[in-house]
């Protein structure tokens, strides 16, 4: 049913300055550009990334539509040095959200919330490398 990630999406007040935090932090421009709404891909599997106004978001629990605090689901994107970025993310003015812990052997995750509002999960997951490597050989 289903059958995996195709994009993950945040919201920003301030779409401009999302995508110039984002850029920066990927090292890469979006690849899709629209009023309202930018993608990067990224990853190994080209998984895609947006950005989309704030005034598109869905009422929620704040008087302006935004959410009364950090909110939604968390996605845990792979990183291959967990503790390198997570200190680069909160020396780029993230905040912790949750501190790096290890979920199970081979499985090391954190969250933090990115200067719009956005839970931003990464992991080192061995699962992850395991289907990388499985797929490289065919």
């Amino acid at each position: 049913m289903l059958r995996g990630l195709t994009t993950v999406r945040y919201h920003a007040a301030d779409l401009a300055a999302a995508t110039r935090w984002y850029a920066e932090l990927l090292g890469i421009e979006p690849y899709f550009e629209r009023p309202g709404y930018v993608e990067f891909r990224l990853g190994d599997y080209q998984h895609e990334l947006g950005l989309l106004d704030s005034s598109y978001r869905p009422m929620l629990g704040g008087a302006d539509g935004s959410a009364t605090g950090p909110a939604g689901a968390v996605v845990y994107w792979h990183v291959d040095d967990l503790p390198a970025t997570y200190e680069r993310l909160l020396a780029m003015g993230a905040t912790q959200h949750e501190p790096p812990r290890e979920f199970g052997e081979g499985f090391v995750g954190a969250s933090v919330v990115d200067p719009f509002g956005n839970i931003l999960g990464i992991m080192y997951n061995r699962h992850y490398l395991e289907v990388l490597e499985s797929t490289a050989r065919g």
